[in-house]
């Protein structure tokens, strides 16, 4: 099973395990991860799910396709170029370990 760890803005660290194939977005759901809501129920359709994606991991996903592109220019806190939204990143072995950090806001 795929681990991923989410990063509060405090430091504080929770990972989880989660099935092969789950997203990001409804992994946190799932397990209550305080900061990410993804009220589009994961259709890249709201920004709520953004999360930044740890240095080390943003070369190893695949690219930004273009409703994420839409969608992460609404989101409440800065775009960075670590900037994701959590329903399109799947735990799997390839992401394996996952970090990322989450938003202050989603809202």
């Amino acid at each position: 099973m795929p681990e991923v760890t989410y990063i509060y803005e405090d430091g504080t660290k929770k990972t989880i395990e989660v099935d092969d194939g789950t997203t990001i977005r409804d992994a946190a759901v799932d397990n209550g991860i305080d900061g990410i809501e993804g009220d589009c129920g994961g259709l890249a359709m709201c920004a709520t799910c953004h999360v930044y994606v740890a240095d080390d991991w943003k070369d190893k996903l695949p690219p930004i396709g273009r409703d994420e592109e839409d969608m992460l220019e609404a989101t409440a806190t800065e775009r960075t170029d670590a900037s994701r939204l959590g329903c399109q990143i799947e735990a799997t072995a390839e992401t394996d370990g996952i970090v990322v950090h989450i938003p202050s806001t989603q809202y």
